[in-house]
């Protein structure tokens, strides 16, 4: 079995001129992403910004732009290659990182919207306001909603700001809450097919919860057909997630595919096979797959199956969460010691936690690249990492997924960066919640984007968290008589608001780190706000 490739994997220095992968590079001994000179962030007046805080969480959004129009591109490419008569729908899985940056960068990148919760409705709605998430795109709404429940209730509002909403049922109890809604709904089915198994009886069998079973299925279609109001658009079909084997993942879909064809000839207005997602992305160095042998071996499967069986081949959706958004996100650290300990390899011990910033390491022994920022032109060693939390878990390389890592022997001033990480860490981690071992949520710098003419980016710096905001997460009050803590507002506001009073009886009271806190007398929360809330704003590199 290979060893995974996390980073450089030798103990001479890095050559100039050294690509990792389409978005890191090393020039002059440093590393960089795209064109932005990582170590330069750590530098006085680097990019007009230096030094900034460490850890450090990068969020680089032209990188989201480009993953779409990739693969829009290869899909593009393909049908015209095969002569497919539907086209390719690319909608962003959301749950993967529902950053605001994020999603308003896939929406004017072109991407449709699919989502999976309540609060997820909120969010649309709000893109909606903006002009973000146009009329013409298609918002995908998965996730369990059955009657009753205020996913449902919400999607019913949602369908009066935005007619094309499609509703991807999974259960029969899923069906009433839009059959009663007075209103017409394209809804779609899902497939319980979340399984390697590419035979029907196999599938049948599947332990999944989500979606249908074939006989279910059957029947809500035929419900879907009957009523008044509802016609049958979508069928989803998700199989699996980082399937790198492109014969493989054609494998598991083509009894969906088979399904798709069976539908169609009794209900016409079924005209979208859903894939659900999966398409693989690069987390570690050694990763291959072929995305234009993927879209076309699907196209060309998707028109035999249908030609099989006499119907019209339809439009192929996917839903991108990873894909979309792993490789625009990194976090950067710096080593503040390093310790031999009798060890096999000497322990980095860096600034911060691997577990609590990346769950994945932790919980499913995920691997993602490392790599130094700086001293990359110095001899390398191999090493362990090791965060500040008293916990044995709190390790890179995992426990459960042992790889070899090698950083520069010169610790000085060192500072290295975990890539790849952009999808479902900060989520799953709880954004603004309270961490393992109380540490805070580090600042974010936010790269919106880069003037190749003038060399210049635009960047946002969102604050990240202050002592005063982890004790309040926890329920800690402030001492003092009848006040308690319940805010923060921004730093660039509180300079003009220190020791004035503010609406709701207020007043701001001391400065915590990047942000300033309210302190609000306990007989204000029988009315009006509790406090107020951070913001930032847009600054061009001088």
């Amino acid at each position: 079995m290979t060893t995974p490739l996390i980073g450089w994997q030798s103990t001479d220095p890095v050559p100039d001129g050294h690509r990792f992968n389409d978005y890191l590079h090393v020039q002059n001994g440093r590393l960089y992403l795209a064109d932005l000179d990582l170590a330069a962030l750590y530098e006085e007046g680097g990019h007009g910004l230096g030094p900034l805080s460490s850890p450090l969480e990068l969020v680089y959004l032209p990188i989201i732009k480009d993953k779409i129009a990739q693969l829009q591109a290869v899909f593009d490419k393909a049908i015209s290659a095969t002569g497919y008569a539907g086209a390719f729908h690319y909608a962003y899985a959301s749950k993967a990182n529902a950053a605001e940056e994020v999603i308003r960068t896939t929406l004017a990148a072109g991407a449709h919207h699919e989502m999976s919760s309540n609060i997820d409705v909120n969010i649309a709605k709000l893109m909606i306001a903006q002009g973000l998430l146009q009329p013409d795109k298609m918002i995908i709404a998965n996730g369990f909603k059955g009657a009753g429940s205020p996913y449902a209730a919400n999607l019913l509002r949602l369908k009066q700001k935005h007619n094309n909403l499609i509703p991807v049922l999974e259960d029969l109890s899923e069906i009433s809450p839009f059959l009663g809604a007075g209103v017409p709904f394209e809804v779609g089915l899902r497939y319980k097919s979340y399984s390697p198994n590419t035979e029907e009886i196999a599938e049948g069998t599947a332990d999944s919860r989500f979606g249908f079973s074939r006989q279910d299925l059957w029947k809500a279609a035929d419900y879907i057909s009957a009523a008044p109001n509802l016609s049958l658009k979508m069928l989803h079909v998700m199989v699996g997630g980082q399937i790198t084997d492109v014969e493989a993942f054609i494998g598991r879909l083509r009894p969906g595919m088979v399904l798709y064809a069976q539908l169609k000839r009794r209900f016409p207005t079924l005209s979208i096979f859903n894939f659900g997602g999966g398409v693989p992305v690069q987390l570690t160095l050694d990763f291959a797959f072929d995305y234009n042998e993927f879209a076309t071996k699907l196209l060309q499967a998707m028109q035999a199956v249908c030609a099989e069986y006499q119907v019209a081949v339809p439009d192929i959706m996917g839903e991108m969460g990873r894909y979309t958004t792993a490789e625009h996100g990194a976090h950067l650290f710096q080593i503040v010691t390093a310790k031999e300990n009798n060890s096999p390899t000497p322990w980095y011990i860096l600034n911060g936690s691997v577990m609590s910033s990346f769950p994945d390491v932790w919980a499913l022994g995920e691997l993602f690249i490392v790599l130094p920022l700086n001293h990359l032109d110095q001899p390398f060693q191999q090493v362990q990492l090791g965060g500040i939390t008293c916990d044995s878990d709190d390790i890179y390389p995992p426990k459960k997924n042992p790889a070899t890592l090698y950083l520069p022997v010169e610790t000085e001033g060192l500072h290295i960066g975990f890539f790849g990480i952009g999808a479902y860490q900060e989520m799953l981690g709880g954004a603004r919640g309270s961490k393992h071992c109380v540490l805070p949520e580090a600042d974010e710098l936010v790269v919106q984007g880069y003037d190749a003419e003038s060399g210049r980016f635009q960047f946002r710096i969102i604050a990240g968290q202050s002592t005063a905001e982890v004790l309040a997460n926890l329920g800690y009050h402030v001492r003092g008589a009848g006040w308690v803590l319940c805010g923060t507002i921004a730093s660039e506001k509180r300079a003009n608001l220190v020791g004035e009073s503010v609406r709701g009886g207020g007043e701001i009271s001391e400065r915590q780190g990047s942000a300033a806190v309210f302190l609000f007398k306990k007989s204000c929360f029988s009315g009006g706000e509790k406090g107020g809330s951070g913001s930032s704003q847009w600054q061009q590199q001088e």
